[in-house]
């Protein structure tokens, strides 16, 4: 049945590690034929190989810059000739620091990212999804989306227009059989997040580290719960939080535990 409304193909941003790879693992389980992208080639081609060695299903994989401006023409090249019926926009770079200490040019390639890259992906998948009228889409959020987040100003404001955007494409493809979530996580052990000092954080922040598995799953088993699913009991307890906080609150409580 699953692989029925979501298949026979599923496309993963960001599907080299972390979630993304516990979404590829967790897909091909479930008997979807993965296409996986990644900047990173090495990552890819592992995770590609043990999902391979693990299943029946075909694994694509393409090492890209998704932030490029062929990127959408280097996506429609792999996949032109099979049937995706998910897209998991997975794709992100979490790195604290203050606004004007970065450039502009690299400001702007965050938001080709993080907010470029889900549209683009979205508008060419979601309309043949429409046509078929099934068809699923799960973007990544971020605790950081509740307001906005001292250290991750840019972040934090694209994170939030991934969730509305999912919300409202949430609202406009349900009457076609589609699902769209908008998963919203926090503090999760991935790979970026550890270099960048995540351990630390969430030693520093006392909030409880998920696994990728743990999100991946809950994505999954809420894709029919949308529009907005946020990942582990802790993280809906704080959103309830800063939903009752005025917004002054909010962004200072927000960017002192800058929880991302």
């Amino acid at each position: 049945m699953f692989a029925q409304q979501y298949g026979p193909w599923a496309l993963i941003a960001g599907g080299s590690e972390g979630v993304g790879a516990s979404f590829a693992r967790k897909l091909a389980a479930r008997g979807l034929n993965l296409v996986l992208l990644a900047r990173k080639p090495g990552p890819l081609e592992q995770v590609a190989q043990e999902v391979s060695a693990n299943s029946h299903v075909q694994v694509r994989t393409a090492s890209m810059d998704l932030r490029a401006a062929d990127m959408l023409d280097r996506v429609r090249a792999i996949t032109e000739d099979i049937e995706v019926g998910m897209l998991i926009y997975n794709a992100g770079v979490v790195s604290p620091a203050p606004f004007l200490d970065r450039s502009l040019e690299r400001n702007l390639q965050a938001l080709r990212l993080t907010v470029d890259g889900p549209v683009i992906l979205s508008h060419h998948f979601a309309t043949k999804m429409r046509e078929r009228r099934r068809g699923g889409i799960i973007i990544l959020g971020s605790m950081s989306s509740f307001a906005g987040s001292g250290n991750f100003v840019v972040y934090s404001a694209a994170k939030s227009f991934d969730v509305t955007f999912g919300e409202g494409l949430w609202y406009e493809l349900k009457p076609y059989g589609v699902n769209v979530l908008s998963l919203i996580i926090g503090l999760t052990r991935t790979p970026k997040l550890m270099s960048a000092g995540g351990a630390e954080l969430a030693q520093k922040t006392g909030q409880p580290l998920l696994e990728p598995d743990e999100v991946a799953q809950e994505g999954l088993d809420n894709l029919e719960n949308g529009p907005t699913w946020i990942a582990g009991a802790h993280n809906r307890e704080m959103a309830a939080a800063y939903h009752g906080m005025d917004r002054k609150t909010a962004v200072q409580t927000l960017s002192g535990n800058s929880n991302i």
